[in-house]
């Protein structure tokens, strides 16, 4: 009988074990998850522009193929590539992030840039000189290509807000964001792509006039929706990817401008009354969106007149 108790003992003992590391594994991928924010918003603000001009009975099918492949990136390639370099290579951590920052910020700066100069775009002009096929296959090669990316900069990110040092416990919280933020990107993406064929299927066939309304509503809301989600993206991404650069700079030695931007946001929470804790994050990350927009200007150039030709070059088959 005392033999039985200490085995109980020891499965309890196990149990609240477990537990406890599946609410550290749950609070480190939370954790890690909030931080990739601008990541996130920008790959569920980019995706749907790859099924236009497509089929609509292809659009779900083209999501699938490219969650699918985003998968794939995040749990067999990126989360264990990350993880060894975290446990061998720690160093790299910071460089590694920055270059994720860096792009980032170019990649907000230049949708800032292309708003204030207008580019004529030519993506959806290939529908009219490519077949549906191949014009499917190459859009799904170039979502695949950007979606690994911004899923190594997912990985990246999330994994230097995990303060845990067991090993299972990071792979674990890394696997919960990958297969989290997965599934939310292309989750919303899917609706995203299918709403405008609902609101049109509500108001061409709702039997009711509340639901028809409703349908129209949603036609003529989806443009606007998009572009709301887009400007979100561009301003999380040089909001992450200028904090990434500042607390970079803070960790390699550089450390006044994060210590200036602490003193301006201690300084704007302090002369308000209350939600200082709202005016201390807001005043910061406003602060990081600034720094992230103006190194991405800087950038502009550096990338489309340096390593965009050098590329063309190296790789003329790929240009």
């Amino acid at each position: 009988m005392s033999g039985l108790l200490a085995l109980l003992d020891d499965v309890a003992a196990i149990v609240k074990l477990s537990a406890a590391q599946l609410d550290d594994i749950a609070a480190q991928a939370s954790k890690a998850g909030v931080k990739a924010a601008g990541v996130v918003i920008d790959d569920a603000a980019v995706t749907p522009k790859y099924v236009t001009g497509l089929p609509a009975a292809r659009e779900l099918p083209i999501v699938w193929k490219i969650a699918r492949a985003s998968f794939f990136n995040k749990l067999v390639i990126l989360l264990p590539i990350a993880l060894l370099l975290n446990a061998f290579l720690p160093w790299m951590m910071t460089p590694l992030l920055m270059i994720g920052g860096s792009y980032l910020c170019f990649e907000g700066a230049e949708k800032v840039w292309h708003l204030l100069v207008p580019h004529k775009e030519h993506g959806p002009q290939q529908a009219e000189t490519l077949d549906a096929a191949h014009l499917e296959e190459q859009r799904v090669k170039g979502a695949i290509k950007t979606d690994f990316i911004l899923s190594a900069e997912i990985m990246t990110i999330s994994l230097a807000q995990i303060d845990i040092d067991s090993v299972w416990i990071q792979g674990a919280a890394l696997a919960a964001v990958a297969i989290g933020i997965t599934a939310l990107v292309y989750g919303a993406v899917a609706l995203l792509v299918k709403a405008d064929d609902l609101g049109l299927l509500l108001s061409v066939k709702g039997k009711l006039a509340a639901s028809r309304r409703l349908g129209r509503g949603i036609v003529k809301s989806m443009p606007s929706v998009m572009v709301v989600i887009a400007t979100v993206g561009t301003v999380a991404m040089l909001w992450v990817g200028g904090s990434i650069i500042v607390h970079g700079l803070h960790d390699l030695g550089w450390h006044l401008p994060y210590e200036q931007i602490k003193h301006v946001a201690s300084a704007a929470s302090s002369a308000v009354g209350t939600a200082q804790g709202f005016v201390n994050w807001a005043v910061t990350a406003g602060l990081d969106g600034i720094i992230g927009l103006m190194f991405g200007f800087l950038l502009i150039p550096i990338v489309t007149r340096g390593l965009v030709p050098i590329t063309g070059w190296l790789f003329p088959e790929k240009s």
